[in-house]
């Protein structure tokens, strides 16, 4: 386990999948990552790739050959080398190896980046492409943050808010985690969706056709809250699993396939091409407040 920390934030990291552990503000003594209680869900936050989401029939088509992938990829579920750590800095790292090349044959480096700056954790990914060729990837980000921040609090006193206006529609999705083509109408009202306990019912609200690159988790019983920024992320997932105390905000490089067929990979919707020699970085940020 990496221990960050500064004056604001202490950050807990596990080398397994680079997945955050603990996000505690300092100031307020708030833990604010979901403990990944195994009973509901026992994911703190984890990092997403090579695919976001589910693909058809748990496997991506690459020329003549078929390659079974899980939801939302092998990188949460790998152990990453840590090749730098400060005080404020980590850098963790996954490269091709024996097992990805069963799922992903691509020679790669996938680095998950850690950085304190004041009250704010920029979280980074760089994807650097080793092959003889271009490769295909999308990416994402999946942090649980506990809701409610104190425990005399109810859930429902909690929402999520846009700073720009919300997405008018929401891409709704099967039990298999595939797009069905159906879409709903958002449930935000002023820019701010109310959480409950049936939210969630029928899987994540997605939006694709998202302006806003703030979201913010706020409560109307205290004046803290937490904030997620993602200026290169074009897609987002709002998320809690039924039960649990947790809303997760998700900015994503990428989404699951529809179930409409089989596509090859690179025929799959919102998929980055990278050139050989090429790398692809973008970050987000979580930041703390209070009103």
């Amino acid at each position: 386990m990496i221990k960050l920390e500064n004056k604001y934030l202490q950050v807990k990291v596990s080398e397994q999948g680079a997945e955050l552990q603990s996000v505690v503000n300092k100031i307020t003594g708030i833990e604010h990552l979901w403990q990944a209680d195994p009973t509901v869900w026992p994911w703190h936050a984890p990092n997403l790739f090579p695919v976001v989401g589910s693909c058809y029939n748990d496997q991506i088509l690459i020329g003549d050959e078929a390659y079974p992938i899980s939801r939302h990829g092998f990188a949460r579920t790998s152990k990453f080398a840590l090749i730098i750590s400060t005080e404020d800095h980590a850098v963790f790292s996954l490269s091709a190896n024996q097992e990805t090349l069963k799922h992903y044959p691509y020679n790669f480096e996938y680095q998950v980046i850690y950085d304190l700056i004041n009250k704010r954790l920029r979280v980074s990914y760089k994807v650097i492409n080793k092959q003889n060729g271009d490769i295909l990837f999308s990416l994402g980000a999946h942090p649980a943050f506990r809701v409610p921040f104190f425990p005399d609090e109810n859930y429902t006193d909690y929402y999520v808010e846009f700073a720009a206006p919300a997405p008018a529609k929401i891409h709704l999705l099967t039990k298999e985690g595939l797009f069905n083509g159906e879409t709903k109408i958002n449930p935000a009202i002023d820019n701010q969706i109310q959480l409950t306990r049936s939210l969630f019912e029928n899987d994540a609200l997605v939006m694709k056709e998202i302006k806003s690159r703030i979201i913010k988790i706020g409560s109307r019983k205290n004046p803290y809250f937490v904030e997620v920024e993602f200026p290169e992320f074009p897609f987002v997932g709002i998320w809690a699993k039924t039960g649990g105390d947790f809303v997760c905000i998700e900015p994503w490089l990428g989404y699951a396939d529809s179930n409409d067929g089989e596509k090859e990979f690179a025929d799959k919707e919102a998929i980055h091409t990278l050139e050989q020699g090429h790398v692809f970085e973008a970050a987000f940020f979580i930041g703390f407040g209070e009103n």
